[in-house]
């Protein structure tokens, strides 16, 4: 018998591109979990609107009756955790959404699984799994050396971050207290097809076809480790089948680079499948701002045990995987003008909503 799985945040960036791998590659019955707020969109989920295994709930996963409903009515074997406000700017200027979303959403959506966890019995309850997914940023930063590990000490810096680590911690109060089978991920930087165009990646593609300035926060010299979006959503499903109860998995791609070079990389694709006619090289557009505050010097993530424990390993290198990302946004910049109109729109009505 096939499982139903219930997926919160499915219509944002990693979310879909879980619900789109779980749709292709299993025989799962989707449950799409997401408010739809700005960097949720129904497009995300387009490819898959039609399979009768795919169901979308508009719902908050801060409400308790809803969540409530939800467990009810799709009955779920698991429970993949991803809904979250995830831009750090943007929790700097307003942390009240982050920690609404983030803290009350998942202490709410726990509450829930709970009840019904509760009342399940045999083998469905224990089969049953609470997959949290969550961000490397809860460890704070490293020096020039050294990598995040499972064991690594919260250490966070913004009010996401630290929403993110608050929701971390419940999920694990949730299984010592309760014993509700949980799991934890944290992954390092995820880039690839449909992430918002806020984010770094597809802001300098679309900065740089539109020979805008392309801005880069502070020297560049930040380190990041790039996961491409689809090998972590195959360690999320890893994770999900062969996890062990209550343990913390943490997902990298090996793919350091400092912000500055992946910049560079994206320009240097550019130029070579896109020639400008206006520069001389992309590179030329780039733009030194000033930084943000707290921001992280370096992250980097050591996946040791996902690889050893759960045979997992990254399909694409930083290269391949950035050049299908440069090349798919190329080719969806109508995506882009969609989703980002619908953010104005919803701003300028103030509702909060994306468009269905």
């Amino acid at each position: 018998m096939s499982k139903t799985i219930l997926v919160t945040g499915g219509a944002g960036f990693i979310g879909s591109a879980l619900v789109r791998h779980l749709i292709r590659t299993t025989d799962a019955t989707v449950v799409t979990v997401d408010k739809l707020t700005y960097a949720g969109h129904r497009s995300t989920i387009a490819p898959v609107a039609d399979s009768d295994r795919h169901h979308f709930e508009k719902e908050d996963v801060a409400d308790p009756e809803a969540m409530q409903r939800l467990f009810e009515t799709c009955a779920p074997d698991a429970v993949m955790h991803l809904a979250a406000e995830s831009h750090v700017d943007r929790s700097i200027d307003g942390p009240a959404a982050f920690v609404e979303t983030n803290i009350l959403g998942t202490y709410t959506l726990l509450e829930a699984a709970r009840a019904y966890w509760d009342g399940l019995d045999g083998v469905k309850k224990e089969d049953f799994r609470f997959l949290n997914v969550s961000t490397d940023e809860v460890y704070g930063e490293l020096g020039e050396e050294g990598h995040f590990r499972e064991g690594t000490p919260y250490d966070p810096s913004s009010p996401y971050s630290a929403s993110k680590a608050s929701a971390d911690h419940l999920v694990r109060a949730w299984h010592r207290t309760y014993g509700l089978p949980v799991l934890v991920t944290n992954c390092s930087n995820n880039y690839g097809p449909y992430q918002y165009p806020e984010k770094l990646i597809p802001v300098v593609i679309l900065k740089a076809v539109d020979h805008e300035p392309i801005p880069v926060y502070g020297t560049g010299e930040n380190v990041r480790d790039w996961l491409y979006v689809d090998d972590h959503v195959r360690a999320l499903v890893d994770v999900l089948e062969g996890g062990s109860v209550g343990e913390t998995y943490v997902v990298g791609g090996r793919a350091e680079r400092q912000n500055l070079e992946v910049v560079h990389t994206i320009c240097d694709i550019l130029d070579d499948i896109r020639p400008s006619e206006e520069v001389d090289s992309y590179r030329d557009l780039i733009t030194f701002v000033d930084d943000r505050p707290g921001h992280d010097w370096r992250y980097a993530i050591d996946p040791s045990k996902i690889e050893d424990d759960l045979g997992w390993t990254p399909q694409e290198s930083f290269e391949s995987g950035i050049e299908a990302t440069v090349r798919w946004y190329l080719e969806h910049r109508d995506w882009c003008e969609t989703v980002l109109e619908d953010r104005y729109e919803m701003e300028r009505l103030g509702t909060g909503e994306g468009a269905a």
